[in-house]
């Protein structure tokens, strides 16, 4: 059975750091995507960064320099780095995987919610100002 848990969310100060987290098990295999997502209230969930098998990523432009997604060999965490938070930062996370997805279909779709088989629960991070 495929469990993906976050943590690491929390309260801050706009332009303070946090380092999200994500445990992902029970995957047949370490071939998918990997990928964090955000949703405020009222609003969509909407792709912040993701990373395929061969580590290659991409983010959103409205966290682009200012995070950063990583995950071990093992595919077994991912992690996300989010520095000069902001408070339209605040939101809830997600990170999700996307089995069996190809390079092309990740440079393609990967920031999109629909493309993601598993979600953990979320991570609630809050931004004041």
């Amino acid at each position: 059975q495929v469990h993906l848990a976050e943590s690491g969310g929390g309260s801050v100060q706009s332009g303070d750091s946090l380092r999200l987290s994500c445990v992902i098990s029970g995957h047949a295999t370490t071939l998918y995507c990997m990928g964090w997502f955000r949703q405020a209230p009222g609003k969509e969930r909407v792709g912040v960064a993701s990373i395929d098998p061969d580590g290659r990523t991409t983010y959103a432009d409205s966290v682009k320099g200012r995070f950063t997604a990583s995950r071990d060999d093992a595919m077994t965490t991912l992690n996300l780095t989010m520095n000069g938070l902001k408070p339209e930062d605040s939101a809830m996370y997600y990170c999700a995987t996307w089995l069996e997805c190809s390079y092309s279909e990740f440079v393609r779709r990967g920031s999109s919610a629909g493309s993601y088989d598993y979600w953990g629960q979320g991570t609630q991070v809050t931004v004041s100002s």
